[in-house]
């Protein structure tokens, strides 16, 4: 299974997390939470990002929102295996 696949199931199944910082974003570019899932259900990634401190590794997804805004959205897997939205903006 890729990647992207993975994402996917993980929204389908409601099993993420939406950070602070990507809540304070949805609000600031009017999105929802609808728009968060659509943009991981319509994206690809485009970036993989290594946090050399934490170890961890971010991806960076490019998709569509509800309303077929092109937008972004960083996000990575958490230690119990959620999907995590670390921020999100509208391109």
């Amino acid at each position: 299974m890729t990647t992207i696949s993975i994402f996917r199931e993980l929204i389908r199944s409601k099993n993420y997390l939406v950070s602070h910082p990507a809540a304070d974003e949805l609000e600031d570019d009017d999105l929802t939470i609808l728009d968060l899932e659509s943009i991981v259900l319509t994206g690809r990634i485009v970036e993989r990002q290594h946090d050399g401190e934490t170890d961890e590794t971010k991806h960076v997804v490019n998709g569509r929102s509800i309303a077929d805004y092109e937008a972004k959205a960083v996000v990575k897997i958490g230690f119990s295996g959620e999907l995590i939205f670390i921020t999100v903006y509208v391109i």
